[in-house]
């Protein structure tokens, strides 16, 4: 019955939205901050008691944070209410995606979730949140959906009472990040055996409101810049990614640059986007895994499934913890899920079907989406027979201090092959995530690149 409801749900959301395309009105956008958190979640908890009411999130003071931008657990001291593993799996079903599913049937003997108590840690800046009434009030879809108009009156959460699938997923591309930030990370893509290497990246983004030169008349439709520098292996170190994100793809689509060390030579790079090959990924995701989803949305028909209660990795500060080594976090099949969190929250499930005559590795997708952060945190590869190919994790935690959604690391199972990619994983390298640092609008030019690619 529940999972007619949720489909009923979805059917009716999905038709409303092939006409929608206006900003809601100004007693629809009142709703937020009432009976709907500032972001667009429901405010009140659920009727069994197990999702808590959202009473205002983490404050700044939650916790510590040490000299190196290491963040303590706010909840540390808290013990896990029950463990799903594949015998007591019938137990929980109901409250998991079928990626999670097929993730214990890979690994019946080894894969497990902890499960602990609901906290909605979540909160922004009150900019942000004037912010998203904004985006409420003024912005638009166009070119069906897979631009926006009078979003840079706002610049986040563009949808944040969203009538359809394709704005549930614009919610994700356009949340909240922070104005800038940079940090050091590494990704692995181990061997069926665990065996593994270490690729390390030093990521840059700003967006446009947190860039210093910026001429913002000129760059009225960029969503954010992006560099990505490989510092390790040797062989790879001094590869440079610029990437200009913009808000309309369809009328100016991403401009991606590539500077290649050995050669010293900086070319375009259209390849970065849709299912071009991740970086140093092995074969194991696409240009638009990363981020658990990113890029322009026209290939796909998104749909709106509704909303479900599901057990998702959330409050993951122990998976960032510089207390633990790679090597306790990276092993074979999968990441250790002994130090993994999930909670019970609601989430918004959203599924994209390719489009006829359109190209793409992946036929259908799947995305569950937090909706007290509009993050992506689970989601579901489909090859073009039908089958569940590749299951994505993304660990939510809260960096409080600074007030800002993030992922401890996000990994992507490929169920056939019986390997993943993790990426994001800092518990090694010298800081944690810095936000807010001075960047200019220089940094993220073509001409910049040789001088960021200096091994």
């Amino acid at each position: 019955m529940k999972a007619m409801i949720n489909l009923l749900f979805g059917l009716a959301c999905s038709l409303c939205g092939l006409n929608a395309q206006a900003a809601v009105s100004s007693a629809e956008a009142q709703r937020l901050g009432q009976d709907l958190t500032p972001v667009g979640a429901v405010r009140a908890g659920n009727s069994a008691g197990t999702i808590p009411a959202w009473n205002g999130g983490l404050p700044k003071d939650a916790g510590q944070e040490n000299q190196d931008g290491f963040l303590d657990d706010p909840f540390a001291d808290e013990q896990p209410l029950f463990t799903i593993t594949a015998e007591n799996l019938a137990q929980y079903q109901e409250n998991l995606s079928a990626g999670q599913i097929a993730m214990f049937k890979r690994y019946p003997d080894s894969y497990r979730m902890p499960v602990y108590p609901s906290h909605r840690t979540v909160a922004l800046p009150d900019a942000v949140y004037a912010a998203i009434k904004t985006s409420a009030l003024n912005t638009e879809a166009i070119a069906s959906g897979n631009g926006l108009k009078g979003f840079s009156a706002s610049r986040y959460y563009a949808f944040p009472l969203p009538q359809n699938g394709l704005e549930v997923v614009w919610n994700h591309i356009t949340r909240y990040r922070g104005r800038t930030l940079r940090r050091s990370i590494v990704q692995v893509t181990p061997q069926v055996s665990g065996d593994y290497t270490l690729v390390r990246f030093e990521d840059k983004v700003g967006f446009p409101e947190g860039l210093k030169d910026l001429d913002a008349e000129k760059t009225a439709n960029a969503l954010l810049y992006y560099t990505q520098r490989v510092t390790a292996p040797a062989r790879l170190a001094g590869n440079v990614l610029l990437v200009h994100e913009s808000i309309d793809q369809i009328s100016q689509p991403r401009m991606a640059w590539l500077y290649n060390a050995g050669q010293r030579r900086v070319r375009r790079a259209p390849q970065v986007a849709y299912d071009g090959p991740g970086t140093a990924a092995d074969g194991l995701a696409t240009m638009d895994n990363l981020d658990m989803y990113n890029g322009a949305p026209d290939r796909y028909e998104w749909r709106l499934l509704g909303k479900r209660e599901l057990y998702i990795p959330y409050n993951n500060y122990k998976l960032e913890s510089p207390s633990l080594k790679y090597s306790d976090i990276v092993k074979a099949g999968h990441t250790n899920q002994d130090l993994a969190r999930y909670e019970l929250h609601r989430v918004w499930e959203v599924e994209a079907v390719l489009k006829p005559g359109e190209r793409h590795i992946y036929a259908k997708r799947r995305f569950f989406l937090d909706e007290d952060s509009w993050q992506i945190a689970l989601s579901e590869q489909y090859d073009t027979r039908g089958q569940l190919w590749r299951v994505g994790q993304a660990m939510l935690i809260h960096q409080y201090k600074a007030q800002v959604p993030l992922y401890a690391f996000e990994t992507l199972n490929d169920l056939v092959a019986g390997r993943y990619l993790a990426i994001g994983m800092k518990n090694e390298e010298k800081r944690g995530v810095e936000f807010d640092i001075d960047l200019s609008a220089a940094e993220f030019t073509p001409a910049a690149l040789r001088n960021a690619g200096v091994r």
